[in-house]
């Protein structure tokens, strides 16, 4: 198994999540933001829409495996692929106020979270995180804001360890540390890989903080 980058409460693997996942014990929820299978272009890799569903099948069984909390954004165009794999029990709205992505009546400014498992309390179905530049993770193409992953993270009653296995950027690493969480995260991109151990090596240093 590749040995993980441990900073502070957080473990990061560089690999293929397919590859780490079966080598993980439980954790009490994922919360990820996986490729959309659209074909944007990532560092040194297109995310094609062939064998998508298949890619996406494997690795949502593997995390099955180890929760059964999962928290997915999933894009607006794959909800009908994702309800072929597995119907979620919640669907929740993220409103992007300041968003200028296209959709085909105008501008898109919400996107779908799905979430398996037990919600952690009353909540509404819609949350609020504008889209905030974040110097930062400057060398990912489409991080997700910060309020995001805090957002979403809060759906869950108290997760003490948090799986993201397609980290990114890290954001979801920074909200978990930033919670006083314990976060696993898995990137293949050795770029972003690099840039979610800094951010969240940045975000250890500052100490638990409450994010309301």
């Amino acid at each position: 198994m590749v040995e993980p980058v441990i900073i502070g409460n957080a473990t990061l693997y560089l690999g293929d999540c397919r590859d780490i996942l079966p080598m993980l014990d439980k954790v009490d929820a994922v919360v990820t933001d996986p490729p959309y299978g659209i074909g944007f272009k990532y560092e040194n890799d297109l995310d094609s829409r062939i064998g998508y569903s298949e890619f996406c099948q494997d690795w949502f069984n593997l995390c099955l495996k180890l929760t059964g909390n999962i928290a997915i954004s999933s894009g607006n165009q794959n909800v009908a692929m994702w309800a072929g794999i597995s119907h979620w029990k919640h669907q929740i709205a993220w409103h992007k106020p300041n968003s200028i992505g296209r959709s085909p009546i105008g501008f898109c400014k919400w996107e779908p979270v799905l979430i398996w498992g037990e919600t952690g309390s009353q909540r509404a179905d819609l949350f609020r995180a504008p889209i905030i530049l974040d110097e930062a993770a400057e060398g990912h193409p489409c991080p997700k804001p910060l309020a995001w992953a805090v957002e979403v993270l809060n759906y869950f009653k108290e997760p003490e360890l948090i799986l993201d296995p397609f980290v990114g950027s890290g954001t979801t690493g920074v909200a978990a540390v930033q919670m006083g969480r314990h976060f696993i995260g898995i990137e293949r991109e050795p770029k972003y890989f690099d840039i979610a151990c800094k951010r969240i090596d940045d975000a250890q240093r500052q100490g638990d903080l409450f994010i309301s």
